[in-house]
């Protein structure tokens, strides 16, 4: 599923006069259409969708004299160019088809961000990238947070908070960019070139997206292309390590390895309660730096601290001291619904990770517990939940099912954890999650935790998993009132 990528980052391309075509409108089209539009290209958008906010962002560009096509993205506008396509656009959607038979490229907005940096004569801060299965946005922020704490100017872009295009294309400069980057959008950025990358982990995801996790994996690795200074695996992941052998980097860049362990040289790990660094020291065979405590990061789960190495090792390969590492984590505050306590009841501890919305992260936050009564389900996905059941069932004191797939949970628990009580709860009303923590509560004892993990998508239920968070919080304050 070829796309006639251009991968040639050092030729400009002059987009005066240019017929482009953008692919979707939505978070990236409307800003990407915009950018294109102002650099002189006739710009044409086509949609899928003709709905309500469909028509509105497409009059807001009409008005520009970009000219929009709603209710068929299939088809190759006549005398197009270059494609710039929405990150969630799938290789094989017909439109991308005709484009690789007419030997039109195809870039995402990520490409375009890296096609525009430095483009107005000012210097293209380097980017530091981060991509993985999950931890991609709170690792990112805890970068920025690091770099601030250096005294860099820096933002938390790409899939997450500022748009790459806009950090680019706008009035602000940057000495540095910490960059979030979804499998997606790795896809279609053929000439991203980044200083220094990490890939946090690597588990089934997506899978209908890329056809195959091969695929999948072969995208997330697409952020090690090219690096300059280091490639950051982790340890624990030899999947992450095999993508680092595989990529085409430039001469001396290096692989440096994250480990909850004690590190060996060229990593950086956990030594009695210290997050230490053996990879960007004099002598690393004897030497080590003490970056932080493990206490300084919030929360102090392990996956967390893997979080926390990662992006203390991408900061440290663009020579940020020792001490900023521990006042930016120190200074970093979580997101909403990523493993957040909410309150103590009866010595209960109600902790919110409505964001473990796969069995990847599921687990991790599993992992962080011993004694936990689990509120799970939702829409599955696809996934199966034998081997997360299985490492996790030590830990359960019971479980709380709720949401459509919820049946596919139930079935593992009994394969694998027949002795945990199990309460099905068959309901979807706004009601739902306050008798899920209300059954919860009568479950659990003294020093458990009561753990909103789902391992599911929330839209079967909630509008996403914000809002499944938000409902639980309010469900364990009512308990507590």
């Amino acid at each position: 599923m070829g796309s006639g990528q251009v991968t040639d980052s050092s030729a400009p391309f002059d987009f005066q006069g240019k017929h482009v075509t953008v692919a979707g409108l939505g978070v990236s089209g409307v800003p990407a259409a915009k950018v294109l539009h102002g650099l002189g290209a006739r710009v044409t958008v086509v949609n899928d969708g003709d709905d309500e906010r469909a028509r509105t962002q497409a009059a807001e560009l009409e008005t520009l004299g970009v000219t929009v096509r709603l209710g068929d993205g299939s088809t190759l506008p006549e005398g197009t160019e270059l494609i710039v396509t929405a990150p969630g656009w799938k290789p094989d959607k017909p439109l991308f088809t005709a484009a690789h038979e007419a030997g039109v490229p195809v870039w995402g907005d990520v490409e375009l961000a890296w096609r525009l940096r430095g483009r107005d004569g000012r210097k293209a801060a380097p980017w530091l990238a981060v991509t993985g299965t999950n931890g991609k946005t709170t690792t990112v922020r805890m970068l920025a947070s690091i770099l601030k704490a250096a005294g860099l100017r820096t933002a938390a872009v790409g899939n997450i908070g500022v748009s790459l295009l806009d950090a680019v294309t706008g009035d602000e400069e940057y000495d540095v960019l910490a960059v979030e980057l979804s499998s997606y959008q790795l896809h279609w950025a053929p000439s991203l070139r980044a200083h220094s990358a990490a890939v946090l982990n690597l588990a089934p995801d997506h899978l209908d997206w890329h056809g195959s996790m091969e695929a999948y994996a072969a995208d997330k690795g697409r952020i090690y292309e090219g690096n300059r200074v280091a490639c950051v695996y982790n340890v624990a992941d030899k999947a992450t390590e095999d993508l680092v052998r595989e990529a085409d980097v430039e001469e001396g860049c290096r692989a440096v390895g994250f480990t909850l362990g004690s590190p060996a040289p060229s990593q950086l790990g956990v030594v009695e309660g210290l997050l230490v660094d053996r990879a960007f020291v004099e002598d690393r065979q004897k030497n080590a730096q003490e970056l932080a405590e493990v206490s300084d990061v919030d929360p102090p789960a392990p996956h967390n601290i893997a979080n926390a190495l990662a992006a203390a090792a991408l900061a440290r390969s663009f020579g940020v001291p020792a001490a900023a590492v521990r006042d930016g984590l120190r200074a970093f505050t979580p997101d909403a619904h990523r493993i957040a306590h909410v309150a103590d009841v009866d010595g209960v501890a109600y902790v919110d990770d409505s964001k473990a919305t796969n069995t990847h992260a599921a687990e991790a936050s599993l992992a962080a517990y011993e004694s936990i009564v689990w509120i799970a389900g939702g829409l599955a996905k696809g996934a199966t939940f034998d081997e997360l059941v299985a490492g996790a069932a030590k830990r359960l004191r019971g479980a709380v099912l709720i949401g459509a797939d919820r049946a596919l949970i139930r079935e593992a628990l009994a394969r694998h954890a027949p002795e945990v009580p199990v309460v099905d709860l068959d309901r979807t009303d706004t009601g739902a999650m306050l008798r899920a923590v209300q059954e919860a509560q009568r479950l659990a004892r003294p020093g458990d935790t009561v753990l909103l993990a789902p391992a599911c998508a929330s839209m079967d239920m909630f509008t996403n998993y914000n809002k499944r968070g938000d409902a639980f919080a309010q469900a364990v304050r009512e308990l507590g009132a």
